[in-house]
């Protein structure tokens, strides 16, 4: 099984020399042989635009893809905003 959740860019301005903009993607699979044939994951990629192929992809357990969850939510308070559900 896979299924692509969500991707975007980041908002970095297009005219940053310093730091390339960057896609992300989250998605679903069961299929990573080396995680455990059938367990589920969430996989992260990010990657320089333009730059398929290139990038980084991790498999999160659940528990992990939730620390990660939390770890943006506390982020998202530190600055003000709500994280939202």
């Amino acid at each position: 099984m896979r299924r692509s959740i969500d991707d975007a860019t980041d908002d970095h301005p297009p005219d940053d020399d310093e730091r390339p903009p960057v896609s992300w993607a989250v998605a679903l699979s069961d299929d990573c042989d080396a995680c455990g044939a059938g367990e589920p994951r969430v996989v992260l990629t990010v990657e320089d635009v333009g730059q398929a192929g290139l990038g980084l992809v991790a498999h999160l357990a659940p528990a992990t893809a939730r620390r990660l969850r939390a770890a943006v939510a506390a982020a998202l308070r530190e600055v003000g905003e709500d994280p939202g559900p």
